[in-house]
């Protein structure tokens, strides 16, 4: 067995090939930044957002006006988390495994230990990405958490049509729009949308034959197995300080007790036609954060707030709305860049369906031998607007 890389890329990328189909919905729906550059912890990555555009009047004259000068924005991303998986094996282990079984044994297991690795920091970065799209939502469909999961009525779209609405009325851009989902909707979708799964009417065997949707109502359709439960804050009894203007954002409160969280759905005595997002709580009286573009209408001063119940949140969106920046973790260099770190081996495998690349690195020790397999990653919702949660139970 080498004790460098460069033959076991074949194992490596045979493993890749088995991480790819497991349930990841939304690594590949959002904006993502993957390269083999390396970042430390914490380390902020800046990006730009071009400003709205002031419009001019056409004033015929001999030279056009001198302007169009704009300040160009930005926002900064954290990489939060800089992981590892790792896979040792002994002298006496490959020896063990080589004399007691087919030769081909050892790098089979080596095979799947690699899918692990590669699994286990696709689901954390599945997770993280739901974890922020949940508390950076604007808006949800329906108002109230409903007793099933979306699409739970046979030849009813509503459920796609409603969050699909929130996202026009938010002006979100009418291309490049996601729909991921949890387990419990993709089961709706293939076993009550007689519509969608009837060749006759949809036009297509995808659903019918492998399970699969191409587009449903302008959005591509996503299964994410990080889709999961979430559990409301205890807050209750609150009501608003002082009258909130449409647009607004910020909501003071008073009175109540508990903590709002992130990612709750509130609605406001005022507003029977909207449900709110949370994308900034508190645990005692003060004032949370909705997300943009806020208020739909007026709330008055003393106007009770309820929080909805537990809920199964999934989400439309467009992908520039959610960005994933991900990159190799970092190594030690010395004053003229040359890396320094103990590894024998280090090389950058991507994920040709994912995106995400992986640094691999091989390390010697005494009698044994360890590989990592590590990422470093961060994830941000930057446009609230471009982002509506479809409320499932």
């Amino acid at each position: 067995m080498a004790n460098t890389l460069t033959n076991l890329l074949p194992t490596i990328y045979e493993a890749l090939d088995i991480v790819a189909r497991e349930l990841v919905g939304f690594i590949p729906a959002v904006t993502r930044n993957s390269s083999a550059e390396r970042v430390t912890l914490n380390q902020n990555v800046t990006f730009p957002i071009a400003p709205a555009v002031t419009l001019s009047d056409i004033t015929p004259g001999q030279l056009p006006p001198d302007d169009g000068d704009q300040t160009i924005g930005t926002s900064t991303l954290t990489i939060t988390k800089s992981k590892y998986a790792p896979v040792r094996w002994s002298g006496e282990e490959i020896r063990g495994v080589s004399n007691t079984y087919p030769t081909n044994v050892q790098p089979t297991i080596l095979r799947d230990q690699f899918t692990q690795a590669m699994r286990a920091l696709c689901n954390a970065v599945e997770a993280d990405l739901f974890s922020a799209v949940n508390g950076g939502s604007s808006r949800t469909f329906p108002i109230t958490v409903p007793g099933s999961a979306p699409f739970a009525t046979a030849g009813d779209l509503s459920d796609s049509a409603g969050v699909r609405r929130i996202l026009d009325d938010n002006g979100t851009t009418q291309t490049d729009l996601h729909l991921v989902l949890g387990a419990a909707a993709m089961q709706n979708i293939r076993g009550k949308q007689s519509v969608l799964f009837k060749v006759n009417e949809a036009g297509t065997t995808e659903l019918l034959r492998q399970g699969t949707i191409g587009q449903l109502e302008g959005f591509n359709i996503h299964n994410s197995a990080a889709v999961t439960s979430f559990t409301k804050g205890t807050g209750s009894a609150y009501v608003t300080s002082g009258s909130s203007a449409a647009g607004t954002n910020s909501v003071a409160l008073v009175t109540g007790t508990g903590t709002v969280l992130a990612g709750d759905v509130v609605t406001f005595a005022a507003d029977t036609a909207n449900a709110y997002v949370v994308t900034s709580g508190v645990a005692a009286p003060g004032t949370i954060t909705l997300g943009t573009p806020g208020l739909k209408t007026t709330i008055p001063t003393g106007n009770a707030m309820t929080i909805l119940g537990n809920h199964t949140p999934n989400f439309a969106f467009n992908r520039a709305a959610v960005q994933l920046v991900t990159r190799a973790p970092a190594m030690p260099t010395d004053l003229s860049g040359t890396p320094m770190d103990s590894a024998d081996d280090v090389t950058e495998v991507v994920d040709p369906i994912s995106g995400l690349a992986f640094q691999v690195a091989a390390y010697r020790l005494y009698r044994r031998i360890k590989y990592e397999v590590g990422l470093a990653w961060g994830v941000k919702v930057i446009k609230n607007d471009f982002v509506a949660t479809l409320l499932g139970a």
